[in-house]
């Protein structure tokens, strides 16, 4: 019989099962055209290429985790807890990443002239390298979620046994170290007031341009406040929840264990941390505009350099094996 039957493991179901049908296909494809298409190192190809990996690494979590809800785990407690650290990881990278995001393009708008020097491909990568060290890092408690005895459950039935689980049955121990929900929190709050920052200035610098160029086009359509703008709903969109319900959850937990306060919490966090999955679906929108946007630069760049040679005496020859391309 199925582990979970409740409205919470339907609700769970009717996310994942899109989430991993939609995302599996759209990261692929977003990583084909950064690899064999566009292939260029700058920022911009930087976080994309590693939010298109955290999402990835959740994305393949979720059959694991579906499973999981019906059936007793048959793997081993490591690789269930590396599955469940993915969950955190991909929370906490996303939030950082889609920060680092918005904080590249409020850069390039606000500091046009030094932005050459403040912004690199490899002070992204170094960035970016140290979000994953460091968010893999904190995921270590993540180890000791199952810290009951055999990291086990019992189940009700005629012949009650222990039954191993993942994803569910987490210890207690956990809900009392204080540290980490301080972690949490504070990265959350700290994110968030800096996408904040980078969104207002964003659309304020683009306010400002606009008004002193009403005609260029450039200006209206452009991609940075687009960026920005739905990185912001995503992040408020689904993160919000999750550390809203952690934190509520974790007061409780240390203050009571009567089931019908604690049974509604818990299932608040099981949701919340559902619905932040659904962002590696709203990435899609962040590929879309950085890919659409690395495109149009290099096909510009491609006119530029034929038009440089077009420009060139003697070298019209050269431009014959271009036109066949």
């Amino acid at each position: 019989m199925p582990l979970c039957d409740s409205a919470v493991c339907f609700i769970q179901w009717i996310i994942y099962v899109p989430t991993f049908v939609v995302g599996l296909p759209l990261n692929m494809a977003a990583l084909w055209l950064l690899l064999f298409r566009i292939r260029r190192w700058t920022e911009s190809t930087v976080y994309l290429n590693s939010l298109i990996i955290n999402d990835s690494l959740l994305i393949f979590s979720l059959p694991f985790k579906m499973y999981a809800y019906e059936h007793t785990w048959g793997l081993s407690m490591g690789f269930c807890t590396f599955l469940e650290s993915l969950v955190f990881v991909n929370i906490y990278s996303s939030i950082v990443l889609i920060v680092c995001i918005s904080g590249d393009r409020y850069v390039s708008l606000r500091f046009p002239l030094q932005a050459k020097r403040l912004r690199s491909p490899y002070s992204a990568t170094f960035l970016c390298l140290a979000v994953w060290v460091t968010v893999f890092t904190l995921t270590k408690p993540v180890y000791e979620l199952h810290n009951n005895k055999n990291n086990a459950t019992r189940l009700p039935n005629n012949n009650i046994k222990e039954t191993r689980m993942c994803f569910q049955s987490f210890s207690s121990e956990t809900w009392k170290k204080k540290w980490i929900l301080i972690v949490m929190e504070t990265v959350f709050t700290v994110s968030m007031v800096a996408m904040l920052f980078f969104s207002v200035c964003v659309i304020q610098i683009l306010k400002d341009m606009r008004r002193r160029n009403p005609r260029d086009e450039k200006l209206r359509n452009n991609k940075s406040l687009k960026i920005v703008l739905s990185n912001l709903v995503a992040f408020l969109l689904f993160f919000i929840p999750y550390h809203v319900a952690a934190l509520v959850y974790f007061l409780a937990k240390n203050r009571t264990e009567e089931p019908g306060i604690i049974g509604p919490l818990r299932d608040f966090v099981h949701i919340s941390t559902c619905v932040s999955s659904i962002n590696c679906l709203m990435d899609g929108v962040c590929y879309y505009l950085i890919l659409k946007e690395l495109t149009a630069s290099q096909e510009r760049r491609r006119l530029s350099a034929r038009g440089n040679m077009v420009g060139r005496p003697g070298e019209i020859n050269q431009l014959q094996p271009m036109g066949n391309v």
